[in-house]
């Protein structure tokens, strides 16, 4: 994996702003077109959420995979990639874009400059925030955190998981035979997490579940030692034996520079056409940045969004290059 230095500008056919799962697939694609291809990100390692949230997370829903780690599919990602030699500018947020007839300007907020013939934007929902626990303050790195990136941080303890969604049904079921003990609250009886997974953690009797509670008060010294919580209907209150707390409450989203770029939004979303491609000429877009009718956030529907955004961005970066690449059975790298 190549850091471009910042001393000079860079010349490349595509450029991929985002790291992610779409973003690494669409550098293979690149690569396996024979194109000369960079990736920006601001975080300082490729994955993008996978790895800065769920690492450790089963996917389940990534075709000819029954059952895959999100790390391990971020690897074998980058291994793809690789076979390329993609140049990569990690630590890097792309800041300005200048447009031209005939290529794009990208510099990042660390001054890295590159010139390329087209840009694809894989950036995700852009840079996300955790939302926090109220009256947490403190207790971050403490005993409370807002992912869980390696789960054996949490070998025999016991555990306060606060959310309704994926990430707080992942999280139980992925911990249920690692922690000593698992309470799971969320302030009402309906939840976000997919039906399946939240019958598998009620069902569970590993998985203490209590709805319509909330976080009063944590306390401890150093670390955390229990949280009080309260029924939202009733107000009576308990005290739960914890020394760690995972707030799985969602995240916030900014699009940050892009959004004075010029590209057509609809709200946090980048709107593309049937080939992914924005209202910005030699401007391309995919997964869950984009939407269009009939979108559906999927990382598996971002795999297939990349390969038709780095397709229909061919013919800009060499005429002679037609949209439909051929089938990678018929090709290898070194033919």
């Amino acid at each position: 994996m190549t850091e471009q230095s910042t001393e000079s500008p860079t010349e490349v056919d595509l450029l991929i702003i985002g790291a992610g799962p779409a973003g690494l697939y669409g550098a293979y694609y690149a690569g396996f077109r024979g194109f000369s291809v960079a990736i920006m990100d601001s975080l300082i390692e490729p994955g993008g959420q996978v790895s800065a949230m769920y690492p450790e997370k089963d996917i389940l829903d990534v075709a000819g995979f029954p059952r895959v780690k999100g790390q391990t599919l971020v690897d074998n990602l980058v291994a793809q990639a690789n076979q390329f030699d993609p140049t990569y500018y990690l630590g890097h947020r792309a800041e300005d874009m200048d447009l031209q007839d005939d290529y794009v300007d990208v510099t990042s907020h660390k001054g890295a400059r590159l010139r390329c013939k087209a840009v694809v934007i894989t950036g995700g929902i852009g840079t996300f925030t955790p939302r926090p626990l109220p009256d947490s303050d403190n207790w971050e790195g403490r005993g409370l955190q807002y992912f869980v990136p390696k789960l054996d941080v949490m070998q025999d303890k016991d555990v306060l998981i606060v959310g309704g969604g994926d990430s707080a049904f992942d999280w139980a079921l992925n911990l249920r035979n690692i922690a000593r003990s698992i309470t799971l609250i969320h302030r009402r009886d309906r939840f976000r997490a997919h039906e399946t997974t939240v019958d598998d953690v009620i069902a569970d009797e590993r998985i203490d579940v209590h709805t319509f509670h909330e976080v009063s008060r944590i306390n401890g010294n150093e670390r955390i030692e229990s949280v009080d919580i309260f029924d939202n209907r009733t107000d009576e209150k308990r005290t739960i034996k914890c020394q760690a707390v995972v707030a799985a409450l969602g995240f916030t989203a900014d699009l940050g520079p892009l959004k004075r770029w010029g590209l057509e939004q609809d709200k946090r979303q980048v709107v593309v056409d049937t080939s992914m491609h924005t209202n910005l000429n030699r401007v391309f877009a995919a997964g869950d940045i984009t939407t269009y009718d009939g979108k559906v956030k999927l990382i598996s529907v971002g795999f297939g969004e990349a390969a038709t955004a780095v397709n229909n961005a061919a013919p800009y970066i060499d005429p002679d290059k037609g949209v439909f690449p051929g089938h990678s059975s018929d090709k290898s790298k070194d033919q």
